[in-house]
């Protein structure tokens, strides 16, 4: 008798993890999960990033479980930043954490992917979109100017994304997680556009190129990547595009409505990967991105 109201106990205790477990997707179609879980790729980056460069630590000391078991970034580091800088870049960095953990607690999500944030990574990019390479290679982690130049090539794709994801969602669960994360990463993007606008005209040393055109060279590479037109726009533009056409400052971007960019998976693929291309990894996902559009396009089957 006993052992029967135990193994009684056991089996409902069973059904209810089983149950508990399935609710994560259960209220989100396979389409929306597609669109919700490709993010997680860009989240993950931006939660290292942020970590590293405010802290000198990453996921693996403050949210182990959201790594779950993913390889530890390359080349990321703590950042040379003043105590403003630091403290901005620290609550990003929680931030993420809250985006990563907000995702995988609405579906199941993946490890984290490999990801290179070495000073090579970002010295590419910057090179990329000077058509030379800079001399000394631009290294992120050497003070404020570099760091917030590093870290507007992040936010804004993510933001594009989640433009772009919105009309394509069903389920109010997903709406709702992706209209939270939108706000934030909105946000991100602007603090980072308002803190480097202000040295626009500030030279990046030693470069002897302005802060204001760095970010101009930054959206021109990311434009030319995506391969599908104007959707990115640096601190200065010429007036027939800025703001109803009017002004050539352009703390925001946005199309001739100042209405927010939208990109697809395979425009943020061609753009973090370097490539231009979707299926030819490299960049910031030297493997990859993960998910089930990612994997589609580097030929491995969905999840």
């Amino acid at each position: 008798m006993i052992f029967a109201y135990f193994s009684l106990l056991i089996f409902l205790f069973l059904l209810l993890l089983s149950s508990s477990c399935a609710s994560i997707d259960s209220n989100v179609p396979k389409s929306d999960v597609d669109l919700l879980e490709f993010p997680l790729n860009l989240e993950y980056m931006e939660a290292e990033f942020f970590l590293w460069g405010s802290f000198g630590r990453g996921l693996d000391s403050f949210a182990p479980e959201l790594a779950d078991g993913g390889p530890s970034p390359i080349g990321a580091r703590i950042a040379k930043l003043s105590s403003l800088i630091r403290d901005v870049i620290a609550q990003f960095g929680f931030q993420e954490v809250g985006h990563v953990r907000a995702i995988k607690n609405t579906i199941a999500g993946f490890p984290r992917p490999l990801l290179n944030l070495s000073r090579e990574a970002f010295a590419t990019v910057m090179n990329d979109a000077f058509g030379h390479p800079l001399e000394p290679p631009f290294n992120p982690y050497a003070n404020d100017i570099n760091y917030l130049l590093a870290s507007y090539v992040i936010p804004y794709i993510g933001l594009t994304g989640y433009v772009g994801a919105n009309p394509k969602l069903h389920s109010p669960t997903a709406k709702r997680l992706l209209a939270g994360l939108l706000g934030v990463e909105s946000g991100q993007d602007a603090v980072l556009r308002a803190l480097l606008y202000e040295r626009g005209r500030e030279n990046v040393e030693p470069y002897g190129i302005t802060v204001a055109e760095f970010t101009n060279r930054i959206s021109e590479l990311r434009n030319k990547l995506g391969r599908h037109g104007l959707k990115d726009e640096g601190l200065k533009v010429n007036p027939a595009v800025g703001a109803e056409g009017k002004i050539r400052g352009n703390i925001l971007a946005g199309d001739k409505y100042s209405l927010s960019y939208d990109r697809t998976p395979e425009e943020i693929l061609r753009i973090v990967y370097g490539s231009g291309n979707e299926n030819k990894p490299g960049g910031f996902y030297p493997k990859g991105a993960d998910g089930r559009i990612a994997k589609s396009y580097l030929g491995l089957g969905g999840n």
